[in-house]
């Protein structure tokens, strides 16, 4: 396992559910969970939050219009959105509601000590407000009279409010910026934040008394918190500060804030001004990303002009969309967003590139090598030198270009690997190689360097795509073996593995036709091939009936069921067959506990040559059968009530 490198504290903003989200907050949320997963298996201990910012007059409004409940509505927009992280497996480690009790009582308790240090006090507040925006603007900050975030109209507004002594910490906030470059990238935005506060700060709204859809101030019962209060705090409160602090004084101060650019302000000026106010560590880092725009404007909910994840993920699956967002766009800069730039990166980096390197590969070792993975031989060329340099060397620019946040030059270093493994193959030219028996064990090498080459790809791809690398380290037979960073760095790890070709891990598309489909789709259509047509399974390459009648299918009853105790992937059964009990070691550690397990009966391949995993034994193999709950793939056993022992057929 990898070493413990320390504590890493992650965070998203915390969405508003006014409706459902878009891509530009997937693209968010994409990426603050790679940099989970990769901060994890490189070997640090994450802490990973995301949310939803519940409270304003924006949802009161709304759920007015619907005839329920503010809590109500926020429910049932929030239950959309966990859906949606479901579904995109973004692996949050805690989902923080500005609802919940144990962040309304936090937030108060932040309000009080801000009070008792003298720096809120009541006053008037008179601005222009935008509503959808839930922001107070000045006049001179208007644009043609509207709101300068979302081009909407504003309303004078003129109420009693407590403030906050933003104006105080002035010079701190800009001596942050000016003596610590590295809190706030990237530069342009340091540089902006420079400016704004240069120019000086007024102090801040932070309640309001028209409407009470908030969390209500300790000292005033008639006033609610106003947004930025309630919001900014949750990075705390969801850490149990101040009552529970276990977790607060483990991973804060956080790591990197991640937020868009268009509340970077918030979060670098008025947040760590009310951290100096309460005493307490600033964030380490906040990094401001750009905006996905489409046809030339920022995507906007308040806007209407978005673009919806799910129907992506439903039609080119989640793999392919976290990779074009996270490949196609330059962290911190804005990039357009069209279907045909999505479609080509597709195709071109994961059809034609990886999923085309995978799938040669496994043939060749198929047809080769009795689709065995061959040890490596003393038949050495340079290029097999260059393709080991490049392979390995790999992960160390992965790592230094995480660091920065560019994970479209991490990418870019991996699919370095990828173009080279390919040209390593019309280099090497296997086909004519094993048209030469004296010319095997230089067959063998080749083979065998591919090989370990998509092994290293899998596991560097492993933060980005997981279930990608799942599929093609199944196909390479490490189905068994868990990910390790520290593999990316070795060559020569394999042999005597066996693969097994599976279904294309990216078809090739039809570009013409997918955007005549998107069209379709976006206009309130459906894709061809609705719920009635009868469309063909891909299936694998047809068998003949004596190659199924070869297979000796039985009956057993799990004895007992334990971990593998070196691959935490693996459970190690005990299986009774009748007269005889074995061994059978199968990859569904992550979807079993051991205890559930004991007691079924299994359909069991019973004449499976015996192979070793990690140093165990297996003797057969269990039929399990993919089944679809609440949205997310899930394992079942295949199981019958007939006697262990029994043939199946």
């Amino acid at each position: 396992m990898a070493q413990n490198k320390g504590t890493y504290y992650i965070t998203t903003p915390i969405y508003y559910p006014s409706s459902n989200l878009h891509i530009g907050h997937t693209y968010c949320t994409v990426m603050a969970d790679a940099m989970a997963r990769f901060k994890r298996l490189s070997g640090y201990d994450v802490r990973f939050l995301t949310g939803t910012d519940e409270h304003g007059q924006k949802i009161q409004t709304i759920a007015k219009e619907k005839g329920v409940s503010p809590q109500e509505y926020v429910d049932e927009v929030v239950a959309g959105i966990k859906d949606l992280w479901k579904t995109m497996e973004i692996s949050y480690d805690d989902f923080i509601r500005t609802t919940e009790p144990r962040h309304i009582k936090r937030v108060q308790a932040l309000f009080m000590k801000l009070y008792e240090n003298g720096d809120i006090y009541k006053g008037e507040y008179e601005g222009m407000y935008c509503t959808p925006c839930e922001s107070f603007w000045t006049e001179s900050q208007l644009v043609d009279g509207k709101c300068p975030d979302c081009g909407r109209p504003v309303q004078k507004a003129k109420e009693e409010a407590y403030f906050f002594r933003l104006s105080k910490y002035q010079d701190r906030l800009l001596d942050l910026f000016e003596n610590n470059p590295e809190f706030l990238q990237p530069e342009t935005r340091r540089n902006e934040m420079i400016s704004f506060v240069k120019q000086g700060l007024e102090d801040l709204c932070i309640s309001r008394s028209t409407f009470d859809w908030g969390i209500p101030v300790p000292i005033n019962d008639k006033h609610v918190m106003y947004v930025w209060l309630d919001a900014l705090s949750n990075y705390i409160t969801a850490l149990g500060w101040p009552d529970e602090p276990e977790l607060y004084e483990k991973y804060w101060p956080v790591d990197v804030h991640l937020v868009g650019k268009e509340i970077v302000r918030f979060h670098t000026v008025i947040w760590p001004a009310m951290l100096m106010s309460a005493g307490l560590p600033l964030p380490k880092q906040v990094l401001g990303h750009g905006w996905l725009l489409l046809e030339g404007g920022k995507m906007s909910k308040s806007k209407g002009n978005v673009v919806d994840p799910v129907k992506l993920i439903d039609r080119y699956g989640i793999d392919a969309l976290k990779y074009f967002l996270l490949r196609e766009y330059t962290f911190g800069q804005d990039g357009v967003f069209t279907n045909e730039v999505m479609l080509r990166r597709m195709n071109f980096d994961l059809a034609n590139d990886l999923g085309n390197l995978v799938s040669r590969t496994v043939s060749m070792i198929e047809k080769y090598n009795g689709a065995v993975v061959p040890e490596t031989t003393d038949d050495v060329e340079a290029v097999d030198d260059n393709l080991k340099a490049v392979a390995t060397g790999a992960a160390a620019k992965v790592e230094a270009n995480m660091d920065k946040f560019a994970f479209n030059m991490a990418l870019e270093e991996i699919w370095v690997v990828v173009r080279r493994a390919n040209k390593y193959i019309d280099e090497t030219m296997p086909w004519i190689l094993a048209k030469d028996e004296a010319k095997k064990p230089r067959l063998d090498n080749v083979l065998h360097n591919l090989a370990e080459t998509i092994r290293i790809i899998s596991v560097l791809i492993h933060p980005f795509m997981h279930t990608t690398s799942d599929k093609i380290r199944k196909q390479l037979g490490l189905w068994y073996a868990d990910v390790q960073w520290e593999d990316a760095f070795k060559f020569d790890m394999m042999q005597g593995e066996q693969v097994k070709k599976g279904d294309p891990i990216f078809p090739r598309l039809d570009i013409e036709k997918e955007l005549q489909e998107l069209e379709a789709m976006k206009n309130g259509g459906d894709a061809a091939g609705g719920e009635d047509e009868n469309v063909p399974l891909e299936l694998k390459p047809e068998i003949e009936y004596e190659d199924f009648d070869k297979i000796d299918f039985r009956v057993g009853t799990i004895l007992s069921a334990e971990k593998h105790p070196k691959a935490d992937k693996l459970l190690v059964f005990q299986v009774k067959m009748g007269t005889e009990k074995r061994q059978i070691i199968s990859g569904v550690a992550e979807k079993f506990k051991p205890e559930e397990c004991v007691g079924k009966k299994v359909i069991v391949v019973a004449n499976l040559k015996p192979r070793k995993l990690r140093g165990l034994e297996s003797r057969g193999m269990l039929l399990f059968a993919d089944n679809m709950a609440d949205g997310k793939a899930t394992y079942e056993f295949v199981t019958t009530d007939a006697e262990d022992g029994n043939t199946v057929s």
